[in-house]
């Protein structure tokens, strides 16, 4: 025992503070001895999202106190200049109040090497560096290594890692990586990445952040479904007549043309966050919340994903053009700045999908996402069937919709549930009206952002809300024959701004009877 109150535990146990008491299982884990390097360091992913939730974390007293940073980029900066750089993405992007105190002990373990990632004595570099900081700061050999890097570095920086023993684990210490999307461009460039990853580290410590499944409303779908006796029994095909799953958003390219051209938004959105959304809201109990179990069941729904066809009326593209934001005019997608006039690649997809089950048999999933949208809003919509009788005048009911249960993802998270209700009065009029829970207005404590959780999840070596090597070849596998029609055949459909999305998505559902939700 320090004089601090703290014990140094065991690699493979986790930091606990004695004088809390250890029958409250609500205390969440802090992480053990420990250090995170990030390649990639100076893009925004990690200046907005990755500084800031680990300032977060040690805010919150989830990191250790000799906890270490070391950031690895081309830039000619010393250990302080990056500790500025640290510093001011905290100030500007942390969730949590500014603190001196936590940020003048997490500054202690800031490092930084600079060299390219072909560069052995860059890596030399790295390696001493890691060293020293196990020396010095109690790190115990435990480290992850966050590869905020495009898919096709991953190979050089990998080999890196094994070339200079970084990636090696045992019995005292752990080694774990952390991969971003996109995680491959189809099944075959999946399947090489997950091969060249798994050459050098073993699958239990490769962790694919999908930062959707570290959002609280996300895990609360697991919470509604299966917490709650109310909704078991109408969660299948003799209740429900379809979901749609939404991810709009209101932005454009932007800067990103570089990156988004030959992606797309299947490859964007549909083949990570709303596939798994898919997998989250269709599968079977668990038998625990063990990793294991719960990716079990994702992994059974995943297999018994299947498209509709035919491809040409269940499937939609677009690309956005001039038109109005609000009270803003904005530019179409060919004249967003570095962006080829005569892309094909889609700003808007929808997709049809079935899920071969029991559960789910004969009930369509329509998933769709774009940008340049109404607005920005992730939602995911169970629409269920109407009453096989109503014993009202059609006059009663012709305000009269289908009932809904809605799980909002972002950005107002919570669930509203759409049901009839009489109008007041002395005539019998039945009208749509909502049930609204709101995280905002039903908890006095904010959700942490989603880096948060996931970060702290790979230090804990909890890796339930991270996608094995299974789910993205599953993935890939449903939507790699949308995507090789899509490329053998016309052109995406413009729509304007500020809409929501071609003809042709409205064209696909309304085949089939039914109708988009307005979010």
């Amino acid at each position: 025992m320090t004089g601090s109150g703290w014990h140094r535990p065991r690699a493979a146990e986790t930091w606990r503070n004695p004088l809390r008491d250890p029958r409250d299982k609500r205390l969440p884990h802090i992480a053990g001895p420990c250090g995170v390097t990030i390649f990639g360091v100076t893009g925004d992913l990690s200046r907005k999202k990755l500084m800031p939730a680990i300032y977060d974390l040690a805010n919150r007293g989830l990191l250790p106190p000799g906890f270490a940073v070391t950031g690895f980029a081309r830039r000619d900066w010393s250990d302080q200049d990056f500790a500025e750089v640290v510093l001011q993405s905290v100030r500007d992007y942390a969730r949590t109040p500014f603190r001196q105190d936590v940020w003048d002990r997490l500054a202690e373990g800031v490092r930084f090497v600079s060299g390219s990632f072909d560069d052995d004595a860059a890596f030399d570099r790295l390696t001493d560096t890691i060293a020293a900081l196990d020396r010095m700061h109690g790190t115990s050999g435990n480290h992850a290594f966050y590869l905020a890097i495009p898919p096709e570095a991953f190979p050089v920086v990998c080999k890196q890692l094994a070339r200079t023993g970084l990636a090696e684990h045992g019995d005292a210490h752990w080694r774990r990586v952390v991969i971003e999307k996109p995680f491959g461009h189809d099944l075959h460039s999946a399947r090489e990445l997950n091969e060249v990853v798994n050459e050098v580290f073993p699958e239990d410590s490769v962790f694919r952040i999908d930062h959707y499944l570290g959002k609280e409303t996300v895990q609360n779908i697991l919470a509604l479904r299966f917490a709650n006796q109310l909704f078991d029994p109408i969660w299948n095909s003799h209740y429900v007549d379809h979901v749609q799953i939404t991810m709009a958003e209101d932005i454009g390219l932007g800067g990103r043309a570089g990156y988004y051209e030959g992606i797309g938004a299947v490859r964007d959105v549909i083949q990570n966050h709303l596939l798994q959304l898919l997998a989250l809201t269709g599968m079977e109990e668990p038998v625990s919340f063990s990793p294991d179990a719960l990716r079990g069941e994702k992994v059974k729904v995943l297999s018994a994903t299947k498209l509709v066809g035919p491809l040409d009326e269940t499937t939609a593209r677009g690309q956005y053009s001039a038109g109005w934001q609000g009270s803003q005019q904005v530019a179409g997608l060919h004249q967003e700045q570095g962006f080829d006039p005569e892309s094909r690649t889609e700003t808007f997809a929808a997709i049809t999908l079935q899920v071969d089950t029991r559960r789910w048999g004969g009930v369509p999933f329509f998933l769709r996402t774009g940008k340049r949208l109404g607005r920005r809003v992730t939602e995911i919509a169970v629409v269920f069937k109407r009453a096989p009788h109503l014993p009202f005048d059609d006059t009663m009911t012709e305000e009269l919709g289908e009932n809904a249960l809605v799980i909002r993802v972002q950005p107002d998270e919570g669930v509203t549930m759409r049901f009839g209700s009489k109008v007041p009065g002395t005539a019998m009029e039945v009208r749509d009206v909502t049930m609204d829970f709101s995280y905002g207005t039903s908890f006095t404590e904010t959700s942490p952002d989603a880096y948060e959780r996931l970060l702290l999840d790979v230090l804990l070596g909890e890796p339930s809300l991270f996608p094995v090597n299974e789910e993205v070849e599953l993935s890939w596998q449903i939507l790699d024959p949308v995507l090789e029609h899509w490329a053998a055949t016309g052109t995406p459909e413009p729509y304007p701004a500020g809409t929501w999305g071609p003809p042709a998505a409205d064209a696909m559902i309304g085949r089939t009877g039914r109708s988009w939700r307005r979010p």
